[in-house]
């Protein structure tokens, strides 16, 4: 039971607000919720009936006949209806530029035959003049049966007059036609770069098309980019999705290239979700030399600090692991091109820590972590105690012994939950059944004492925070083959589940005292869905629908007709 003496402060703070509310002109509250199932994520006072808003800050929660005390003339009234109010989601690992040119690019997630590839290909060609690139496509070869990479030879007859660049879906491997391979100048005789692998065909020698994580950078570099308006219209279309999802905040797996968009739309007001901003770990030059801290910036976009990889994608095969594929037992993954020369990792961090800079390292294979756990670990003994919030990005593939050193070292724990659900329709084929004990390993992090932040990868999975949330608490996976959950024993908690995507991936920015939380004197970022989580079978999760999205006091998404003003 809490206790009087802990419950003074967050008492005195919503006196506090309910005083500068009264005292701004006579004017109340702005906007005022009503009759909800409101679930706060403060485990002081977690479910309360009622909130209001003032400009864009919640003033007070509670009771419904307390809150109708600051309904004024203005005020706008909306009842819940016993619908389920949240903070607003916090989607903590996104690429959200990409998502929105995602949006705009030909769509292969689908594809489940070879046919249905070559048809979707042939039609965004069609589509485009001559000469234009066909990109994005987000693929994924396991949905074949029997899985198989795509070739050159499945799209060259398609696509004579169209370079095509099309990505797996986690962005770890791209196939290329003919035309992209003779303008990146890629032939038989080119070598791999470090980091990265040109597949082969084992008879002729000849490049198959398919470009493994360094070896696209070769292609990438002759892509046109596109320019600065496209790229704000591919923006303008990820709010919209963030907002009809109830994303209120991302963190944005990006590079400086994205930021001027960013910039523009905060300057039109146009920025509709907050955007907490990562750069690649190569750019620290920039932070260094204009000694940028992390959190810098506006309340609607911060610079967060530095993304590095240490190795590629399970599904590419380029995840790196101690011990062989089961499926290739020649392959064990690859460094990143982030690690190369030997050593330069290190050096960045190291960096990085001096000049007070946050790091969220992507590893998936268990050598991956391993390593970076080696790294990370070497230089917080050597530094010293500070509140780094340093995280690691996926963490898909652990050791035991590497789970209870996230703990140790006082790290986040970056997850994407529907990974589990997806990967694991095919993960046990690529590393066995052993290793697959300890995959996505969500409760076991928890317990160790990593702090357990959930985000979607966008595009790289949908970016519904539902699904996520779902593959959290199930572990049932997409091919409906683990009723029961895919390795059962890792799976979470609702409200766990719900932490993840609110206070503690605000806790990840260093911003749970301002949001993630549904208090007085936090801000009025919020979602409303059509039904009560709490209340459903876990099944029913993805169904649910967004009803409202509020950001800073503002409604930036609504489905009008289920909610009715009341004084």
């Amino acid at each position: 039971m809490t206790s009087v003496k802990n419950l003074l402060p967050v008492l005195l703070l919503a006196s506090l607000c309910l005083v500068g509310c009264q005292k701004q002109g006579g004017t109340m509250a702005e906007t005022v919720f009503l009759n909800g199932h409101i679930w706060t994520a403060d485990d002081s006072c977690p479910e309360v009936e009622a909130l209001a808003v003032v400009q864009n800050k919640i003033v007070r929660t509670g009771p419904k006949a307390e809150i109708k005390k600051l309904i004024g003339a203005r005020t706008r009234v909306i009842d819940l209806q016993g619908k389920l109010m949240l903070p607003g989601f916090i989607d903590a690992h996104t690429h959200f530029l990409n998502g929105g040119l995602a949006l705009r690019s030909v769509q292969l997630r689908t594809c489940r035959t070879r046919e249905e590839f070559i048809s979707r290909v042939a039609a965004k060609a069609r589509e485009l003049p001559p000469g234009a690139w066909i990109l994005n496509g987000d693929w994924d070869h396991e949905q074949f049966d029997p899985p198989v990479l795509p070739s050159r030879d499945w799209i060259d007859t398609v696509t004579p007059d169209h370079p095509v660049c099309v990505n797996r879906y986690d962005g770890h491997m791209v196939l290329v036609n003919s035309l992209a391979l003779k303008l990146a100048g890629i032939d038989r005789n080119t070598v791999s770069p470090p980091g990265g692998e040109i597949l082969r065909d084992p008879r002729s020698g000849e490049p198959t098309g398919i470009l493994k994580d360094a070896a696209a950078d070769l292609v990438y570099a002759v892509i046109p980019p596109p320019d600065l308006e496209e790229k704000i219209e591919a923006v303008r279309l990820a709010l919209k999705e963030a907002a009809a999802n109830g994303v209120t905040s991302v963190h944005d797996m990006s590079d400086a290239s994205s930021f001027e968009v960013y910039q523009e739309l905060l300057r039109a007001g146009e920025l509709t979700a907050r955007l907490y901003v990562y750069f690649q770990i190569p750019e620290i030059d920039s932070f260094l030399r204009l000694k940028i801290k992390s959190g810098f910036g506006h309340p609607f976009l911060r610079l967060a600090g530095l993304k590095g990889f240490v190795d590629g994608s399970l599904g590419s095969a380029t995840a790196l692991f101690f011990e062989p594929y089961s499926d290739n037992p020649a392959a064990y993954g690859l460094l990143a091109a982030h690690m190369f020369p030997e050593g330069i990792m290190e050096k960045r961090l190291r960096l990085a820590d001096e000049a007070g800079l946050q790091v969220a390292i992507h590893a998936i294979g268990d050598r991956a972590n391993a390593l970076l756990l080696d790294v990370m670990g070497k230089i917080l003994r050597e530094n010293g105690p500070r509140d780094r919030r340093w995280r690691i990005e996926h963490c898909q593939h652990l050791r035991k012994i590497d789970i209870e050193r996230f703990g140790k070292l006082g790290l986040i724990a970056s997850v994407q939950p529907y990974h589990a659900i997806d990967d694991g329709c095919w993960a046990e084929r690529k590393i066995g059944p052993e290793r697959a004990r300890t995959t996505y390993a969500f409760r076991s992090l928890q317990s160790a004492g990593a702090v357990l932040v959930f985000g979607s990868d966008w595009t790289v999975a949908p970016l519904n925070p539902l699904t996520g949330i779902y593959a959290a608490v199930t572990r049932k996976t997409l091919d409906g083959k683990n009723p029961g959950g895919w390795i059962p024993e890792e799976k979470i908690s609702l409200e766990e589940a719900l932490k993840g995507y609110t206070i503690r991936a605000a806790y990840a920015e260093f911003s749970e005292k301002e949001k993630g939380s549904l208090q007085a004197g936090k801000l009025a970022d919020l979602v409303v869905l059509d039904r009560d989580l709490f209340r459903l079978k876990p099944d029913d999760i993805p169904g649910t629908r967004v009803l409202l999205t509020m950001v800073d006091g503002r409604i930036v998404y609504s489905e009008p007709e289920f909610f009715n003003d009341e004084k």
